[in-house]
């Protein structure tokens, strides 16, 4: 049996504004495609298939699209569990008329822990793989709150509720391989899923991967995983990476760069072969759908470079940081205009004199942790020396934008 592991797709993401709608679909579409290639038999995403908790329309239209796509590939199944990106609820919706199409869908725990079994079938009807289909596990899922207790005692709770819980689950997985042993004469090997962020995992800049528990201490090691499971597919980390040093505990990380600190990063996706219980592992490499650059130093360091990619016909999205000492207040206008005539998208602009100009102006001893959002704004339009009558229009504006903004990171939450 080929199993294929993947995680982290954040569906709907954008960067600094930008929809990333076609990298998005140029990958799921890859994505089939490799699976047809490769007769895969089994596919596994391991949370954060959304990337908030209220996905867009065409968000949920790429998902669901996908999945009717894989069910008329030689994919025969598909499992699915929830990130703490995902809703559980949102995920949970549709689970029994997926289950038609045998993808199976868990988004959050249940009262039974048999619910996170998964039992895989072959054509002839016969089991052929256990899943413990773990998804995220919320705080208040696995442990309870007791007054008076320190840090290191919570997070000595968690890291136990996370331990008895695989160990739960894979108990239940365990007994059914011996009855499928008894009954079938047939030795079903044990995957495990999950989303969570073990010790040592690697992660870069911006990328927006969190610790999940309060305090941030909880050290989960591999040592918290049952001996019983052959492949662990866990999801959360967007570098893929094994733990440990182990090669069957792994993240696949995420299939596109979610931030310019992944933007030269090769993005994976995990192909397990079952010889017998031993798990052959494999990956393949997928390919860049959205060329993504930074570029950082003087403004004729940053022109040389925009020169290049004009000159390559290149289609990249650009973010920019001017380093230099020199004060240039329109810097903005002059690479919008470098890039103009181009394919080139310039998504974010980072001026670090000015910023500093703005700050520093009569306060010297403030940095931008003593400011809001409201103080930057009227420091920009002093340093820019923005006539009084015009102001009124820019400040409403900047107050929309603000507006939108937050209301955008509530919903996310």
């Amino acid at each position: 049996m080929k199993i294929l592991h993947t995680s982290d797709w954040h569906l709907g993401r954008s960067l600094y504004g930008r929809k990333r709608y076609d990298e998005f679909t140029a990958f799921l579409d890859w994505l089939i495609n490799t699976i047809k290639i490769n007769n895969i038999d089994a596919l596994l995403v391991a949370g954060d298939v959304f990337d908030t908790t209220t996905p867009s329309n065409r968000s949920q239209e790429l998902y669901y699209n996908f999945l009717y796509k894989v069910s008329l590939s030689c994919c025969r199944h598909v499992v699915v569990i929830g990130g703490n990106h995902d809703s559980p609820s949102f995920l949970d919706a549709p689970k029994e008329l997926l289950r038609a199409f045998n993808v199976y869908v868990i988004g959050a725990i249940t009262d039974n822990k048999e619910d996170e079994v998964v039992i895989l079938n072959d054509k002839q009807n016969y089991p052929e793989l256990i899943v413990c289909a773990v998804p995220y596990l919320r705080d208040k899922d696995i442990r309870t709150v007791e007054s008076g207790e320190s840090i290191e005692d919570k997070n000595i709770k968690l890291v136990q509720g996370l331990k008895n819980h695989y160990a739960e689950v894979c108990s239940i997985a365990e007994q059914k391989k011996i009855d499928f042993k008894q009954n079938y004469n047939l030795d079903i090997p044990i995957i495990a899923m999950g989303h969570l962020f073990t010790s040592g995992g690697k992660t870069v800049d911006g990328d927006g991967v969190r610790e999940l528990y309060v305090g941030n201490l909880a050290h989960i090691g591999k040592e918290i995983f049952p001996t019983v499971i052959s492949y662990l597919a866990l999801g959360h980390l967007h570098v893929p990476q094994s733990v440990g040093n182990t090669e069957h505990i792994r993240y696949s990380g995420s299939p596109l760069p979610m931030c310019y600190g992944e933007a030269n990063q090769r993005k994976k996706v995990i192909v397990v072969e079952f010889n017998e219980t031993k798990p052959l592992i494999s990956e393949i490499e997928i390919p860049l759908f959205q060329h993504l650059e930074r570029i950082a130093g003087s403004l004729d360091e940053i022109y040389s470079r925009i020169k290049y990619f004009k000159n390559s016909s290149s289609s990249a999205w650009l973010e920019i940081e001017y380093t230099a000492s020199d004060f240039i207040g329109n810097l903005r206008e002059l690479l919008n205009n470098a890039v103009d005539g181009s394919s080139i998208e310039i998504l974010s602009i980072k001026n670090r004199r000015l910023i500093e100009r703005i700050i520093k102006k009569n306060h010297e001893s403030e940095t931008l942790d003593d400011l809001d959002v409201n103080d930057v704004f009227e420091r920009c339009l002093d340093t820019s020396e923005i006539p009084f009558e015009e102001r009124l229009e820019l400040i409403n504006s900047y107050n929309e934008i603000i507006k939108y903004i937050n209301e955008k990171e509530s919903n996310a939450e």
